[in-house]
């Protein structure tokens, strides 16, 4: 669906009510309940079927306890609001919708008595209630969700005195409802039903309301009635108009109640429009409103874990992929105008309502159900702390005692954030704003159903784990500091598995002070029987690195570790992208605070998050050549499906698998299995441009062996190009690299070629006149009279894996595991890769 485009002020100054209604379809998300066994871990009574295809869980909010620390800030000044706001003037609109008498005040913004989107914020509120009382055990919060579910039951129990079908709950007349089905305009009204549906189910599952599930199961009941009389058609055309949702909430319901009629109704909203290019991974998002389309992938992968049906899973993956690969902003956000643009379009989409903060939230939401279903790809995990901590804990303003949120994240040179405020905004933002200060606590720490614990995240806090009578207190004020300390208390056996970070080359663990080998981008895994006391330690380097545009090499952003950096501009509105000279960033005493010297003058740089009443500029124009990190990409291959492989790094240098490329299993996990004749992956362009050393290391099982095919192969064209074939026309694998053609190669010899039929790792190092050729992790043969790197072939555009710049055969067999360093690893460290199998 391509909505008109109107944005928030357009509303506002229009009066937002009869005026909304021209405005069809135009809405964004706030998302409502959270996955429901993955939510729940613990599994609370009434949760009927587990989850289908995943194997990784969250603990229980009541297990997690935030330390003081940024992210307990935030959520103290949301909860001030929570116990603040007056339940009453937000059910105003709902008595007067069922002939309830209200002396309340009504409420402004997009509640206000003629605002069609208005009951929305009542189901954010349930849900952040719950939250909130799950996670801290306040009764304030249950007292007052208890008090809305019960207004909101008296309600609906009138419906059919005021003329609506049974079991219709809304603070609109269901009139709005026949609007939609009928085509005409009207602002999204089963966006606003999803909100208070899903506040229901978050009201009985974490604050066990027993009347929430009995209101929420009318509600589906009446859903169900209304997309029963309509035929397939009506009721595709009919989710041209903002659902949010419903998919989501009513697959959620499923699982908890296991009655079939809330499945079959979440499939009646399958939007095929959106569904079908997604499940062949077609990128058709160009002129859609991205945060109607976010949460219909988040309903996909509910979709997929309550019938196991792979098409579901495979739209979910598909619709990450591409957002994340091709729409996002370096600090996560997505949308320009609220609308997905021409893919890759970054540098030319900056403006004052780029990165939307609820689309933002639903690719979290997102993101943690795809790794509950595929915990091998760890990118999901660097893309939400890219997210949670240069957005999301950024929304908020730290001077706002009750936590008022921003609605866009501008990006132009010389934006600036602005806030919702208590009664006269309640945006979806304002709504989704009060359900991410609440939910901190539920992704730092992950389980399995046997004897794993992930720790994901590096946010000061506890987890007490109760099945086995152990608690884990994370000691850390990252990213101000690069450390955090996990001590156990209580004894027992278990594994931890701790995520090292891509960004963090050189990262040490220590274990009771004793080394642990780490690798950044995998998980450190420890098994043991632990007892109280024992301490696990992790130090992540944190590089000042430049993140440059897909569409704007001199478009950069700065970046330490993972934490965004912006130049503070105070009351100075730029009109343009400052250049910034990168070779003068100086640290200060502050930490992650810098100077550095731009167009404009002097500057300072501070993390994205800490940016607040002042202007300022995340994108700078920089136009001497940028470093390439030390670890540049990594292909786990780890992927079942579609025509992309992540970069594990987060560098974001996305592969893409061609001529009938498929996925098979690898060395660990999956891996592209290349079929000799057309098949091959293309790395981005330019993937080791300026690197005066270099390590290209993987994993190849050779099914067929033929002279001249290739391992990989980066270049430009049969003139400049750097490869390694399995076998030469000597007989003997090889590694060349070239300026001149073949007759100017500086090759590395092997005494022979690769084998077939096994997993072999190769790898070759680069480094100044030396280059060393490794097999299954010791040198094989090397050469110290090279004078040709990687720099030397420029910024080449033919990077591929199985292929060839000639016409010789292409590679028969399969490749898992390939990275690639702008330095020289040790032999040391080329022996721990094939050691480790990673």
């Amino acid at each position: 669906m391509r909505h008109e485009r109107v944005t928030r002020r357009t509303l506002l100054a229009t009066g937002v009510a009869a005026g909304v209604a021209a405005r069809a379809e135009r809405s964004r998300e706030a998302p409502g309940a959270q996955s429901v066994a993955p939510l729940l871990t613990g599994e609370p009574a009434g949760v009927a079927r587990p989850d289908t295809g995943v194997s990784v869980y969250p603990f229980p909010l009541s297990a997690v306890t935030l330390l003081t620390g940024p992210f307990l800030a935030n959520q103290g000044r949301t909860q001030a609001y929570l116990k603040f706001v007056d339940a009453d003037r937000l059910l105003h609109t709902f008595r007067l919708n069922y002939g309830l008498s209200s002396s309340a005040t009504a409420c402004g913004g997009w509640e206000s008595p003629t605002t069609e989107l208005r009951g929305h914020s009542t189901g954010h509120l349930l849900t952040a209630l719950a939250q909130s009382y799950a996670n801290t055990g306040d009764t304030a919060y249950k007292t007052k969700g208890d008090y809305i579910v019960g207004v909101l039951a008296q309600c609906q129990a009138r419906a059919a005195t005021v003329g609506f079908n049974t079991g219709f709950l809304s603070a609109f007349p269901e009139s709005f409802i026949d609007r939609v089905e009928a085509r005409q305009s009207v602002w999204a009204p089963y966006y606003t039903l999803h909100k208070i549906m899903a506040g229901l189910l978050d009201m009985h599952l974490l604050a066990g309301n027993a009347q929430a599930l009995t209101v929420l199961t009318a509600m589906a009941a009446w859903v169900r009635f209304r997309m029963d009389r309509l035929t397939q058609t009506q009721r595709q055309n009919m989710l041209d108009t903002e659902f949010g949702g419903m998919n989501e909430v009513l697959a959620n319901l499923y699982q908890v109640t296991a009655d079939a009629n809330h499945l079959t109704t979440a499939q009646y909203f399958d939007h095929a429009e959106i569904f079908d290019p997604l499940a062949s991974n077609t990128d058709a998002l160009n002129g859609y409103h991205a945060n109607t389309q976010i949460p219909k992938a988040i309903g996909a992968i509910r979709e997929y874990h309550a019938t196991g049906t792979t098409r579901y899973r495979d739209i979910a993956v598909n619709f990450w992929d591409i957002v994340v690969g091709h729409h996002t902003y370096v600090i996560g956000g997505n949308s320009d105008g609220e609308y997905f643009k021409a893919p890759d379009r970054i540098a030319s989409q900056l403006s004052d309502s780029t990165c939307e903060v609820c689309n933002s939230y639903n690719m979290l939401k997102l993101t943690r159900q795809l790794f509950f279903t595929n915990p091998a790809r760890l990118d999901y995990l660097e893309y939400y702390e890219r997210t949670l901590w240069n957005q999301m804990l950024g929304e908020q303003d730290p001077d706002s005692a009750h936590g008022f949120v921003t609605y866009y994240t501008p990006l132009r040179a010389g934006g600036i954030k602005t806030y919702s405020n208590d009664y006269n905004d309640f945006t979806c933002d304002h709504g989704s704003g009060m359900e991410t200060h609440t939910k901190f606590a539920d992704t730092v720490y992950f389980h399995d159903n046997a004897n794993t614990i992930f720790v994901n995240l590096f946010i000061a806090s506890t987890v007490n784990w109760a099945a086995k009578g152990v608690t884990i207190r994370q000691d850390t004020s990252f990213p101000e500091t690069n450390s955090t300390t996990l001590t156990v208390t209580g004894n027992a056996a278990f594994t931890l598995k701790l995520r090292v970070p891509s960004w963090a080359a050189g990262a040490t663990v220590t274990l009771n002070g004793t080394a642990v080998a780490a690798t950044p981008g995998a998980h450190v895994t420890i098994t043991r029987s632990w007892t109280t006391g024992d301490v696990v330690a992790m130090t992540m380097p944190m590089a000042l690195t430049r993140s440059a545009t897909p569409d704007s090499a001199t478009t950069q952003a700065v970046k330490i570790g993972p934490i965004v950096l912006a130049g503070a501009y105070g009351t100075t509105n730029l009109s343009a992208l400052p250049t910034l000279n990168p070779a003068t960033l100086t640290a200060t005493s502050t930490p992650l605070q810098y100077t550095a010297t731009a167009s404009t003058g002097t500057v300072t740089l501070l993390p994205f998050y800490k940016m607040h009443h002042q202007r300022y500029t995340v994108y700078w124009n920089v136009t001497s050549a940028q470093p390439l990190p030390e670890f540049v990409a990594w292909y786990k291959f780890d992927e079942t499906s579609g025509t992309t492989a992540a970069d594990a790094t987060g560098n974001g240098k996305t592969a893409t698998l061609a001529g009938g490329t498929a996925w098979v299993a690898g060395r660990g996990g999956n891996a592209v299995d290349l079929n000799g004749s057309t098949g091959y992956v293309t790395l981005p362009a330019g993937i080791l441009a300026g690197a005066a050393a270099a390590t290209v290391a993987t994993w190849v099982r050779i099914d067929t062996l033929t002279s001249w095919s290739r391992v990989f192969d980066f270049g430009s064209s049969t003139t400049a190009n750097m490869f390694l074939t399995p076998r030469s026309s000597s007989g003997t694998a090889r590694f060349a690299i070239t300026t001149s053609g073949s007759g100017g190669e500086q090759r590395i010899n092997a005494p022979a070629a690769l084998p077939t039929g096994a997993w072999t790792h190769v790898a070759v190092t680069l480094n100044g006149a030396v280059g060393v050729l490794y097999v299954n992790g010791a040198e094989v043969a090397r050469s110290t009279g090279l004078t040709l790197t990687p720099a030397s072939l420029g910024s080449t555009t033919a990077n591929r894996i199985g292929r060839s710049q000639y016409a010789d055969p292409y590679l028969d067999g399969a490749v898992d595991g390939l990275r690639l360093y702008s330095r020289a690893l040790s032999a040391s460290e080329i022996a721990a890769l094939y050691t480790s199998g990673t």
